[in-house]
This record gives structure tokens, sequence and C-alpha cells, in this order.
């Protein structure tokens, strides 16, 4: 491995990252040599990523959190902190999105995907970001999404918290980067999974979403590693308030056909 991507000896905190993609990065981190804490509110997923992490011969630890609570993000810090003494990568992948029309969306469900989405991307920030600006070091990666740039129906909420994901991403960059704390995001496009299959899979919604990606397929979730592990490295000591786009081309795509 190029030596300013390794991340052996590095401390690395993934907040929502015992599914979907954050499992996929907490478990790239890993390979890329970082000791990873995994976490999120379920503690049955938590249970069960430690040990993939643990069978790359790395150091993790198991403890539940819920961006929702200040404390509970204090107490993950306390407990990274009395096992490893320091915590250099943060990656904020905690999120939640429902589609449904605009006009009657429910306030108190508008609330819930902003809390959890932005605010939540907020605490975790301020509370990993205190430690590291003490530390004169630190890797922050938030997710942002295509909703970040581009507007895609009926998921008005989810839109308006990514892009104040992207928006905080900047702005926390601008404050802290002179103290050795860099913040960036990835945007991700359109990725398969299992909890969205049956929206993509031979659906019109589905088959707009591919026609608009150059690459003309949906992206593996391995794919998204890449880019968070260089920016958690020291290979992008010179990048901050970046928003990286990992969509096969589509912010970039005007007409396909």
């Amino acid at each position: 491995m190029f030596p300013a991507l390794d991340l052996s000896g590095k401390v690395a905190v993934v907040i929502g990252g015992t599914s979907g993609i954050g499992r996929t990065l907490s478990l790239g981190l890993a390979d890329a040599g970082a000791n990873v804490v995994a976490t999120g509110r379920n503690a049955v997923n938590v249970e069960e990523v430690a040990p993939e992490i643990e069978s790359r011969g790395r150091h993790t630890l198991k403890v539940t959190t819920d961006t929702r609570n200040t404390s509970s993000l204090q107490r993950l810090l306390a407990a990274c902190l009395e096992r490893f003494g320091k915590v250099e990568i943060l990656v904020n992948c905690a999120g939640k999105i429902k589609r449904a029309p605009t006009v009657d969306f429910p306030e108190t469900e508008w609330d819930d995907i902003l809390e959890t989405n932005l605010t939540g991307t907020l605490r975790a920030c301020q509370v990993f970001g205190r430690h590291m600006l003490s530390r004169k070091y630190g890797r922050i990666i938030n997710i942002a999404s295509l909703n970040s740039y581009v507007a895609m129906r009926e998921v008005a909420a989810y839109a308006a918290s990514k892009a104040g994901v992207a928006a905080l991403t900047r702005a926390l960059a601008v404050e802290w980067s002179k103290e050795g704390v860099l913040t960036n995001a990835i945007a991700p496009g359109i990725f398969h999974t299992a909890l969205n299959a049956e929206l993509l899979d031979d659906t019109p919604r589905g088959n707009e979403l591919l026609m608009r990606i150059p690459m003309g397929r949906f992206g593996k979730l391995e794919e998204l590693v890449g880019a968070v592990v260089f920016l958690a490295s020291d290979s992008a000591s010179y990048m901050t308030g970046q928003i990286f786009a990992v969509d096969g081309g589509f912010l970039a795509s005007g007409v396909n056909q």
C-alpha cells in the first residue's frame, strides 16, 4: 500500500457503521489498517460486526450509541479514549429517509429525519471534534448525497437534511482546518442494497435513475471504500471542505440517449 494511505495505528469511529454503507466502510477502514469502532442504536448489529473487524486483525469495541442524544455520544467517546487513548477518524453514516408527497408530509416526520441526518451529524462532530481539536489532528467524513445537489421526487426532508450536511461540512472545514481537523464528505450515488432492491429493480423510478448514470449500472457498496480511506488518510492532508461524489457520473450527466 502507498504509505500515506496506510491507516495502521489509527482509530476510527463509524456512527451508523453496523449496516449498509456504514458497515461496508467500517470493514474497509479495518482492511486499510485502522482499529474501528462500528456503532449504532441496534445492539445486535453492533455485536455482529465486531467479530468481522477483529477477524481482520484489528481492535474494536461493542458500544451502542444514538446521535439523537449527546450524552450517548459522550459515553462512546469516553469508552474509545479508555480503550485506545484517541480517536483520529470519525465517519458519520447514521441516517434515515422516507418517501412521501411533500404537501402532506407530517412535520413530526420531517423533524425526525432532520434530527437524525443533520442535527445528529452536528452532535457527533461537536463531541468528537472537541477531542480532535485538543490533539490538533482529525479526519471527519460525513455522508452527503446526490440530494445535496439535485432534487428527487417526494424525498424533500431527506434532501433538505443532506443539503444541510454538505453545508455543515464546509462550515466546519472553515472553522477547524487551521487546528488540524479536516472535514470532508462523500456523496454516494445510487447503490444497490437489500433495502432498496424493490425500488430499483425493474421499476419506472429505477429505470430512470439507471438512465441517468453514464456508467450504465448502479454502484456496489465496496466502491465507496476507496474515497473514504483516502479522505481518512494522510494522503488527503491538504483537502478539506470537499464533497466527493461517488456516483458513476450521475451529477455530470445531461442527455445520455
